[in-house]
């Protein structure tokens, strides 16, 4: 069931490639805390949240 709306869904993608983007462009081991760009990418591009499940958010229309 899909739970994440299109301006959620636009928003958590750029926001994960963003993210991923830093594993490139940041040195040291911060670099892989872009890998955390994977969990907003992958929920923009699925529509769905696990999160906004639990706690019943919808930011889609019915």
């Amino acid at each position: 069931m899909k739970n994440v709306g299109t301006i959620d869904q636009i928003i958590r993608i750029v926001l994960g490639l963003v993210l991923l983007g830093a594993i490139v462009l940041v040195q040291g081991p911060l670099r892989w805390i872009g890998l955390i760009g994977l969990v907003p990418l992958l929920t923009g591009l699925v529509n769905y949240c696990p999160l906004y499940s639990i706690f019943g958010i919808r930011t889609r229309r019915l």
